[in-house]
């Protein structure tokens, strides 16, 4: 795997995630109204309690997955949940309500999520997407099989509704096939393919060329329009700059991350 086509896939995340960051409980539209002209003005501005640049929670956990995975030489799950739980003792600026539940209600790993979901039977947030740039690019070396189980399994410890698993499943093998110099947009029948059936209806709808943001039957914190609108802003686009509206940050820290987890992944299990 090329070493910088993997610092792109997560770093390119983590600066999306903090000139967002600020807009994110803000009415729709927020950024582009501030911001009319693309590059006329400190786009990453900061503001609702995060620094010029400051990635969110969101990032945040990419790192403690990317962390674990290479701590660890593979994907251990017990691991990764307890830092999870670690950070959200930590007084973290903001974390997801739903996360923070999840994290403390002093269930085991393996039974945390699913509990809350019996409970809420509400669990189809984006968290799970969110966070999984560093898991992405780590298992697409691994294969189809391997990195989308272990999208699930990872977005499993959080979330219960299996809504959530299916989109990072779906995420994590567009990273792969990409890598692969396969267009992700021609790769998503046959990885919609590989959906589980009570689910791929949603997301064919969603990710079909003709779908725009504005037809979105969810909140935007809801993983189906929250990867859909990925993928739109990839089809209408033609740059980074121009589907992020953000200027590229050095993060030295998490580009370090990102060279060692394109090395390739340890498949050890957990």
């Amino acid at each position: 795997m090329d070493p910088q086509r993997a610092a792109g896939a997560i770093v390119g995340s983590a600066v999306g995630d903090a000139l967002g960051g600020p807009f994110e409980f803000g009415p729709q539209g927020a950024f582009s109204a501030r911001f009319p002209t693309p590059g006329a003005g400190d786009e990453m501005c900061g503001g609702g309690g995060w620094d010029p640049g400051e990635a969110t929670d969101d990032t945040q956990m990419a790192v403690l997955v990317a962390e674990s995975l290479l701590e660890r030489r593979g994907l251990d799950l017990p691991d990764i949940f307890a830092r999870f739980q670690r950070w959200a003792a930590s007084d973290p600026k903001d974390i997801d309500l739903h996360t923070e539940d999840v994290l403390t209600n002093g269930m085991p790993w393996d039974l945390a999520a699913a509990i809350h979901f019996q409970v809420n039977q509400r669990a189809a947030g984006n968290g799970s997407l969110m966070r999984a740039s560093t898991s992405a690019v780590h298992f697409a070396a691994a294969g189809q099989q391997a990195t989308m189980d272990a999208a699930r399994r990872i977005a499993a410890l959080t979330h219960g509704d299996r809504a959530a698993w299916e989109g990072t499943a779906i995420f994590h093998e567009l990273i792969r096939v990409t890598f692969e110099d396969i267009n992700p947009l021609t790769a998503l029948p046959d990885i919609l393919a590989l959906i589980h059936p009570d689910h791929r209806s949603r997301y064919d709808t969603v990710l079909s060329p003709d779908w725009h943001p504005d037809q979105a039957t969810e909140f935007n914190g809801a993983v189906w329009p929250c990867l859909g609108s990925s993928v739109w802003a990839l089809r209408t686009t033609g740059s980074f700059e121009d589907a992020i509206r953000g200027r590229v940050l050095y993060l030295p820290d998490l580009l370090q991350l990102a060279h060692r987890l394109g090395e390739g992944p340890s498949m050890r299990g957990g």
